[in-house]
């Protein structure tokens, strides 16, 4: 083996290690801002060539270089030259191994930004599910030498911005949960109580560094923008139970909710609802998903359904014409559930429509003018639910 063998033979060797990096390029977005983040596969290369001469492939290559020449000076016996060609392979797989682990913990490191920028656009939009992509985003990385640090920095900064853009998703999602809890406070109801998971506790400057002393900044960071995700999710998923929809197309008020003059005796009474008048056969929708109570003729209320939605929300749809739902089964929100009508104690075709909460009834006006945070976050995990189970939403 002479000296121009040995350059070729580390030629190929870089050539082949040049070939374990490509050129990576990121766009981190927090939903205000974007930033482009490259790391050319020269600068991998090239860290990877410096942590390579840490491991002594310089001083293997020189080796190589005065044993050859020997060799060549016929000063080296043949089975010697024979012993350090062996050797000078093993080493030389030996590199290719260092090579192989740097470039699998630098592609997991490329593969772990693109899961958290993933999981970053999933919180922004409020669309999937806040588990699975948290155990993506936050999964363990491979461990490697110290070598392979030098080669991973670039990608390690790269996670870091990303990490600052997680903080400032996270406080779009703060922001959110906090204004859907106020939609619901409107409403009278308790956020808290609806979510079933206790009220929302952001975590707190100390607490977070607290956190992050305990393990890696970025990791921290993603945990802590999990955790809050995750709160809304909740708040989000019981939200679908609010009746918020309208129940009929054309919404026009005859009759308020509260104390009436009777329309038959002509003295105060109660009005439990309140009254949408309409032509016969109008259709008539559930505004909320639920479960069918009732679905029967029912005293004044004449052709009735009732809605049960949880967490102690029930409508009631009075006065129909026809019934299109029948007891214990499932309906959406939006789903045709009757046709309006003039059945039971009543003047005129139109829909009595009811809300009650904890078995008393409460005036719908409110619910039928929620604010659009309440209808965003309920058609977010609308379109949740119904990704979960396949089929369009509705």
């Amino acid at each position: 083996m002479t000296i121009s063998n040995v350059v070729s033979a580390n030629a190929a060797i870089a050539k082949r290690f040049r070939r374990f990096f490509t050129f990576r390029d990121f766009i981190l977005h927090d939903g205000r801002s974007g930033r482009r983040v490259r790391i050319a596969a020269r600068t991998q290369a090239l860290a990877a060539t410096a942590a390579a001469l840490t491991l002594g492939f310089s001083g293997y290559g020189v080796a190589n270089a005065a044993v050859d020449t020997a060799a060549a000076a016929g000063l080296t016996p043949q089975a010697e030259q024979a012993a350090t060609v062996a050797q000078m392979r093993q080493r030389v797989r030996a590199m290719e191994a260092n090579v192989a682990e740097l470039r699998q913990v630098a592609a997991a490191h490329a593969t772990r930004i693109d899961q958290r920028q993933a999981m970053i656009a999933a919180v922004l939009t409020g669309e999937g599910d806040p588990a699975a992509l948290a155990d993506a985003a936050l999964a363990p990385l491979p461990q490697g030498s110290k070598a392979v640090a030098s080669v991973t920095a670039p990608l390690q900064r790269a996670e870091q911005r990303q990490a600052e853009l997680a903080a400032k998703a996270q406080e779009v999602t703060a922001e959110r949960y906090a204004e859907t809890a106020k939609q619901l406070r409107k409403l009278g109801l308790r956020p808290e109580k609806l979510a079933m998971g206790g009220p929302y506790e952001p975590v707190s400057t100390t607490e977070a560094a607290a956190v992050t002393a305990a393990s890696n900044e970025a990791d921290a960071q993603f945990r802590n923008l999990f955790m809050t995700w995750k709160k809304l999710d909740t708040l989000e998923q019981a939200a679908i139970a609010i009746p918020s929809l309208q129940p009929v197309d054309n919404i026009k008020l005859s009759s308020n909710f509260g104390v009436r003059s009777d329309p038959f005796r002509g003295t105060a009474a109660m009005h439990a609802g309140i009254d949408l008048p309409g032509p016969i056969g109008t259709p008539v929708y559930a505004t909320a998903d639920g479960i069918v109570g009732r679905a029967q003729r029912a005293g004044g209320y004449g052709n009735l359904v009732e809605l049960n939605h949880g967490k102690g929300i029930q409508t009631r749809y009075g006065h129909l014409s026809k019934i299109l739902v029948g007891p214990n089964s499932r309906v959406r929100r939006g789903q045709l559930i009757g046709l309006m009508g003039s059945t039971g104690r009543s003047t005129g075709s139109h829909l009595h429509y009811e809300v009650r909460i904890n078995g008393a009834a409460v005036n719908p006006i409110p619910y039928l003018q929620a604010g659009d945070q309440l209808l965003a976050a309920q058609d977010r995990a609308a379109r949740n639910r119904q990704q979960a189970v396949g089929g369009p939403a509705n």
